[in-house]
């Protein structure tokens, strides 16, 4: 070998030697750093974990908790319209299982072993995102109770009626109310409860409508209506809520209330027409002839009185008619509500009928010995004649089984309804409303009008009811007055029933 060649050998070869020393020291430097490192990782939460939907990375057990306390222990801000309320979860038992949620932390940081852990760490490699669920609890009960009785409590505002409007016949729209919906509220609280960051909450809440004033109320304004018109003459009113039975019925004699029953006994003039046309329909058979439809159109649409003669002649009986009417309206209990005798001038007196309301001695209204009603009879006659027609029941059909029809009923309100007069009820209802009704008053042989009366089935968009009045005055009934009275008095019933 040559010299030269061996000594460069042996230092190519000390060089490599050493080299690699040097190298092994290195890595094992950076090997010690990198582990330093990785414990104090090791140590706290993984980069990417979350408890409870926040994040803990690289943060300790206590550090964590910490922060899991932080988040879920801000309040819950609660909206109920403008006004904000801050609920503590801590007022209503709100309490974080942050022990469970930690260990079960601990469990999925430590699934690998350290020295995977560590290799991963060496090459960089990204760790798995982990999410532990949250573990919470909070008292429904508590709550509950505390939406009750220290929100609704509070804020809930009850409807208001509507009330009429004094030295009017109009009404004071109510006002809506408002309700929270508490078992929604329940629902909405508890996911704010477990939410990082929609800690916020409109309350649900439910408008109410507007209260309708009481029958009360409306009996009330009609009689503040009479008071101020200054009438003082007997006057009686009746009013009947077809949808729910209820019912308005009393006399003022001179501005002052009678309060003892019975009713009392008024001249019906043409409103015992309507009691007439029933007795006529129950002895009618299905297919009238032209003679008979024509005359019931101008007894009840034109209220002439000879039309109302033909038919108690020809249908009922020729010289008992009225007293068949009569006796029809006793079988439906109106025993106060007869006819004694034809229309016509001269006609004879058939009867001489005594009832508890023309024997009164306290009230004096002249009644015609011929035919007198009472407002509250005639009133249920309309009412007998409704139920007949729109639901096939009432007193009508059960005193005439087989006699009176549906079907007829409301042809009878058909004809009611041709009486169209815009005067008295249906002066008082908008343009357009159904009113069947008959109305009346007689002049005496000089022309003064003591007596005054109309009796209607109306019905509008806020319900149907039935009204009927009847006016005496032992001097004169004036006409206009009478009539803007009663006008007003119908004008009241109707805003009762289609407030705003």
């Amino acid at each position: 070998m040559i010299p030269g060649e061996v000594v460069r050998n042996r230092g190519s070869f000390s060089f490599l030697r050493w080299g690699s020393l040097l190298l092994i020291i290195v890595a094992l430097v950076l090997t010690i750093f990198q582990l330093i490192r990785f414990s104090r990782v090791w140590a706290n939460f993984p980069t990417r974990m979350t408890i409870a939907g926040v994040p803990v990375g690289q943060l300790d057990r206590q550090a964590a908790a910490e922060r899991l306390l932080e988040v879920y222990s801000k309040p819950v801000e609660l909206k109920y319209n403008e006004d904000i309320i801050h609920l503590e979860p801590g007022m209503v038992g709100f309490v974080l299982d942050t022990d469970s949620m930690l260990a079960a932390a601990d469990q999925e940081r430590t699934r690998l072993t350290f020295w995977q852990s560590f290799w991963d760490f060496l090459w960089d490699r990204p760790t798995e995102s982990l999410s532990i669920p949250l573990s919470a609890s909070f008292s429904e009960e508590r709550l509950r109770s505390y939406l009750v009785n220290d929100i609704a409590s509070r804020y809930d505002q009850p409807p208001s009626a509507a009330a009429p409007i004094p030295g009017t016949v109009n009404f004071q729209a109510g006002k809506q109310g408002t309700t929270m919906d508490i078992e929604r509220a329940i629902a909405l609280i508890e996911s704010a409860f477990f939410s990082t960051s929609q800690r916020s909450v409109t309350l649900p809440l439910q408008r109410t409508s507007s209260l309708h004033p009481t029958y009360q109320n409306l009996a009330v304004l009609l009689r503040q209506t009479i008071e101020l018109s200054g009438y003082d003459g007997v006057i009686g009113l009746f009013v009947s809520d077809l949808q729910t039975g209820q019912e308005i019925s009393f006399i003022l004699n001179g501005g002052s209330l009678v309060t003892t029953p019975p009713d009392v006994a008024f001249t019906a003039s043409s409103t015992i027409k309507i009691a007439i046309m029933v007795s006529v329909f129950r002895r009618l058979g299905e297919n009238p002839d032209a003679e008979v439809v024509t005359n019931l159109e101008d007894m009840i649409a034109y209220s002439i009185n000879p039309a109302s003669d033909w038919l108690m002649a020809n249908v009922l009986d020729a010289f008992e008619g009225p007293l068949m009417v009569t006796d029809d309206m006793r079988i439906l209990g109106l025993t106060d509500t007869f006819l004694a005798g034809y229309f016509y001038s001269g006609a004879p007196l058939l009867e001489i009928f005594e009832t508890n309301a023309n024997l009164r001695q306290d009230v004096f209204t002249d009644p015609d010995p011929y035919n007198q009603t009472s407002p509250s009879q005639i009133g249920s006659l309309l009412v007998d004649l409704y139920q007949c027609a729109q639901t096939n029941g009432g007193a009508l059909l059960a005193a005439f089984p087989g006699e009176i029809t549906q079907t007829e009923c409301q042809t009878m309100i058909n004809y009611l309804i041709q009486d169209r007069i815009a005067l008295l009820i249906q002066a008082g209802v908008p343009d357009g409303t159904n009113v069947g009704h008959k109305h009346g008053w007689v002049p005496d042989i000089y022309g003064v009008i003591h007596d005054m009366s109309d009796a209607a089935i109306v019905f509008t968009p806020g319900g149907d009811y039935v009204m009927t009045v009847f006016m005496y005055h032992p001097v004169q009934i004036v006409f206009d007055p009478a009539n803007n009275l009663v006008k007003d008095l119908s004008r009241a019933i109707y805003n009762y029933y289609n407030i705003p």
